[in-house]
């Protein structure tokens, strides 16, 4: 996985590569789940840096939406976070990020589901900087955290005995914890979470797939 930033036009470059590239903004908790799941799966793909408050004005002739992340595969395009990690899970399936069998499958899709509903929204309110006073959003945000810590300790991820495509979901939403101003109690409830925490942050690839911009959303990792 390589990362390019480049000074011209970054939609000029892709069309000379034939190699896979994902136009992913680099603060984007979007993009970030799909840069997770290149990185476990060790996929060569160039990472195009692309400002998602300023995208260039031609990244609505690949994708009708202007959005990011985008997925470049050759003559294959693809929008939309979830699809794109699914897209990935089945081109290269080890190791597979997907539980097996269909009522498990289920299951994760409805976790990924819950969380951008419970989750996502929030954290997109409080970066948004839209809100006058993001107070609510941030208790909100930071209780339903807290409520679910003690499950965190019955599986060493999310539910599951394996790293999956729910963990490449939440990471992202609990690394920018710290940058919007929630720090979660340190206490017996909520042990469970923080030590989920450590354990995805110290995955090869979960540091792998950061950004310097993400980086500095926890200086002190």
């Amino acid at each position: 996985m390589s990362i390019i930033n480049t000074e011209t036009d970054p939609l000029e470059s892709v069309t000379k590569r034939s190699a896979m590239s994902l136009l992913s903004d680099p603060a984007s908790h979007y993009s970030h789940r799909v840069r997770i799941v290149l990185a476990e799966k060790g996929v060569t793909c160039d990472i195009i840096d692309i400002d998602g408050k300023n995208p260039p004005a031609d990244l609505a002739e690949v994708n009708p939406y202007g959005s990011l992340p985008t997925l470049l595969d050759r003559d294959l395009v693809l929008y939309e976070s979830k699809v794109i990690m699914e897209y990935l899970d089945e081109r290269f399936p080890h190791p597979p990020l997907l539980p097996v069998y269909p009522v498990a499958r289920g299951e994760s899709r409805l976790y990924i589901y819950r969380i951008e509903r419970d989750w996502c929204t929030l954290l997109d309110a409080i970066e948004g900087g839209q809100l006058e006073s993001p107070a609510i959003q941030m208790k909100d945000l930071a209780d339903g955290l807290v409520g679910i810590a003690p499950i965190f300790g019955d599986k060493p991820f999310f539910m599951s005995d394996e790293f999956t495509l729910v963990d490449c979901c939440l990471g992202p939403i609990l690394w920018r914890l710290e940058s919007i101003g929630i720090k979660l109690p340190n206490n017996k409830q909520v042990k469970p979470l923080l030590e989920y925490m450590k354990r995805l942050f110290d995955m090869e690839s979960f540091q792998t797939s950061l950004t310097e911009v993400e980086r500095e959303m926890r200086p002190s990792l």
